[in-house]
């Protein structure tokens, strides 16, 4: 079938109206062809342009396609699209942000958890976060009035100040100043003192710096012969001795040997002390009848009386 000029050029005609209307809804940032699903929010003002992003945990999912005044209510209603992928709650929340200091503003997507679906044509809450710029003129707000606080109580400390400086009472800043130069020319005064007497023993000092420098030796050489002397020689043999001592009273203690038995043996106690008693009462009837013991050669027997209470006595 044998097609004419006229249906050509029609058709040809027709594709290039239909790409041109393409390429303009391009460059406008539609699609003709896309099928993403569209939504509406409303904010107090307007801080968005056709095309700024829509984002979801920081990617891009969709796009800002208008923007309109309502002159009822005085909000700014935007509508935008996101891709038919994309699945939201109803009651998540369309947040505007900067999105830095030259990038401009865009619109970010807050999934709630709860809720049923959005579709197509649904209402999203809105909210805005605080930009850097409106960040920084906050804290350069409260900085300017922390400043302004300042430089005030700066001027009323210079007041204060000054008002000392011109004060001519005693309390004032001239009459401390005076007294600490007098303080200072009594140090110097000292110093001078102190630098006379130093001058004036001059000799005795040096005299009492090689005493000491001689002491010092003589300890540093006595402290070289202590080192020199056999200590642990000398303590073997105290620890000698002492185990020799510890031996000798282990065996007191044990009776063994004459002293040992002396001093723990009770019947040789009580054996002496009945000696001794003998003994003292063979002296004291000797001092009372040594007439009794002149006559043992004559072979006389006198019989013994044992001595009264006060003869003991």
């Amino acid at each position: 079938m044998k097609i004419s000029r006229e249906v050509k050029t029609a058709i040809l005609v027709l594709s290039g109206i239909a790409l041109f209307i393409y390429l303009m809804s391009f460059l406008m940032g539609e699609n003709l062809f896309d099928n993403s699903k569209t939504y509406y929010t409303e904010f107090d003002y307007n801080a968005l342009s056709p095309s700024s992003a829509v984002t979801i945990n920081g990617n891009r999912v969709g796009k800002v396609e208008d923007i309109k005044y309502d002159f009822e209510t005085g909000k700014t209603k935007v509508s935008f699209s996101v891709t038919p992928k994309l699945k939201f709650s109803k009651n998540s929340v369309i947040r505007l942000y900067e999105t830095g200091l030259m990038g401009g503003n865009a619109l970010a997507i807050i999934n709630a958890d709860d809720g049923e679906l959005a579709e197509t044509g649904d209402f999203i809450s809105s909210e805005v976060k605080p930009g850097l710029i409106t960040s920084l003129k906050g804290n350069f707000s409260d900085i300017s009035s922390d400043l302004d606080s300042t430089i005030r109580s700066a001027d009323t400390l210079m007041t204060n100040l000054n008002a000392l400086v011109v004060d001519e009472t005693e309390t004032g800043l001239k009459s401390t100043i005076a007294e600490l130069n007098s303080t200072l020319k009594s140090f110097k005064n000292l110093s001078y003192s102190i630098q006379g007497v130093i001058k004036e023993n001059d000799t005795k000092i040096a005299s009492v710096l090689d005493n000491f420098e001689k002491t010092s030796k003589d300890l540093s050489e006595l402290s070289a012969e202590l080192k020199e002397v056999n200590l642990s020689k000398t303590v073997d043999n105290l620890n000698k001795t002492l185990t020799g001592i510890q031996d000798i009273m282990s065996s007191i203690d044990n009776s063994e040997g004459t002293i040992g038995k002396l001093l723990n043996d009770d019947g040789l106690y009580n054996n002496l002390e009945a000696a001794s008693k003998e003994m003292e009462e063979l002296l004291l009837d000797i001092k009372l009848h040594p007439a009794r013991y002149r006559r043992i050669l004559s072979k006389k027997e006198i019989p013994y009386k044992p001595p009264t209470e006060d003869q003991k006595n």
